[in-house]
């Protein structure tokens, strides 16, 4: 088929569901097309990972659930994307915007651009790619002939201890033994460790896991998989909510793991995801409940910075949110934590910029602008301050 073809196609299919569309010679983009103005494509941040992709069709997802079809044919790809079901919270934007390298003047319209971007199940999209795929390679194939990649899992799991416990963990749960019902206790255990936020007891706990059964809930052994991960994601939203996280991210988290859930053809994958869920949920209410004894103020204040982490964060605007006012929230906070409220949202953008920097190649300076500080020398000041090491110091002794 004539590239000039491929492009009249892309155009075609980018108009008409909204979704940006590109071509690719090997790795080099020859064509994009977009109905939303984007300053940066955000593709640019999984290209390299998403183009190794060999079949003729194929997905890739990202660690918020963004998804990219992708349609293979010899040399040329097309790649449709990113889409998903579930509009995005501003902050998982503004992460996207810190990972693709907006400059700081143009991450409010990127941010406008991917709002904009027509939400769609990726079953929809795979839909598209087989059209595409039949026009390039004359091949006819439904979803049920797609070979679900599993590669979430490969961006999730990325410290040894974290795959040590998947396998107990699939071990755990592979052969079903015992009574007919016996998941009670397992149960309460599990979301007990979730609404205390104890990544350690749960991980404990994993290592030495009891196999268990619970009651048939499908005559097939896949679907049985699938309504039962349904089933522990709805107990897990709800006992992060109880822990302290906010519905809307437990309900959007909970429904993004779901929709994953459900494109998955086999069991160990399904038994992997259900163990990563578990732990995101656990080690999402952890960071809100750090402290001996949190409260209820300090955890709405801890869900306040995590949603305004790449912002510069005013307390009026935060007592505005709280229904309380600024000296107030102030007092409050103090008391009941110990510690004034503006070092707490430093020591958090802090620890933020731990994880920036152990695991992203971003310069300090582009750390600093992202997490809200005024300068580079006040972004080293704080840091220091909290973690008695600078910024550089810290990447140089924590670099893989």
């Amino acid at each position: 088929m004539k590239k000039l073809d491929l492009i009249y196609l892309c155009t075609i299919i980018g108009n008409l569901c909204g979704i940006p569309v590109r071509i690719f010679e090997g790795t080099k983009r020859i064509f994009y097309h977009s109905i939303v103005g984007l300053p940066v494509d955000p593709f640019v941040v999984h290209q390299a990972q998403a183009l190794q992709m060999e079949d003729h069709i194929s997905y890739y997802a990202t660690e918020h659930f963004f998804f990219y079809g992708i349609v293979c044919a010899q040399n040329t790809r097309i790649v449709i994307g990113p889409t998903r079901q579930i509009p995005p919270r501003e902050q998982e934007l503004r992460e996207l915007a810190f990972q693709a390298d907006v400059a700081p003047d143009d991450v409010a319209a990127f941010i406008a651009g991917m709002k904009s971007i027509v939400h769609m199940p990726l079953e929809s999209v795979m839909q598209m790619l087989c059209t595409i795929n039949y026009m390039l390679n004359d091949e006819k194939k439904t979803l049920g002939d797609i070979a679900i990649e599993d590669s979430i899992q490969q961006q999730i799991t990325s410290l040894q201890e974290q795959q040590h416990s998947q396998k107990a963990f699939l071990e755990g749960f592979s052969e079903p033994v015992h009574s007919q019902h016996n998941t009670y206790d397992t149960e309460q255990t599990l979301m007990s460790m979730i609404q205390k936020g104890d990544t350690a007891a749960l991980r404990t706990w994993i290592a030495h896991a009891p196999a268990i059964r619970g009651g048939v809930l499908a005559p097939d052994q896949l679907r049985q998989r699938k309504n039962t991960f349904i089933v522990t994601a709805t107990l897990a939203s709800r006992a992060a909510i109880r822990g302290g996280l906010s519905a809307e991210d437990a309900f959007t988290l909970s429904d993004s793991y779901i929709q994953t859930c459900e494109l998955m053809d086999n069991s160990v994958q399904l038994t992997n995801l259900q163990y990563h869920m578990v732990l995101d949920f656990t080690q999402k209410v952890e960071h809100l409940r750090r402290g001996e004894h949190p409260t209820q103020l300090t955890i709405a204040v801890s869900n306040y910075i995590q949603h305004h982490m790449s912002e510069t964060i005013f307390v009026d605007a935060m007592a505005k949110e709280l229904f309380l006012s600024r000296s107030h929230l102030s007092r409050r906070f103090k008391a009941e934590s110990g510690e004034t409220l503006a070092g707490f949202i430093l020591k958090e953008k802090t620890e933020e910029a731990k994880r920036l920097l152990r695991y992203s190649d971003k310069s300090l300076t582009a750390i600093g602008e992202y997490l809200g500080f005024s300068s580079s020398s006040h972004f080293s000041r704080v840091f220091k301050k909290f973690a008695s090491v600078t910024p550089g110091e810290y990447r140089q002794k924590h670099s893989k």
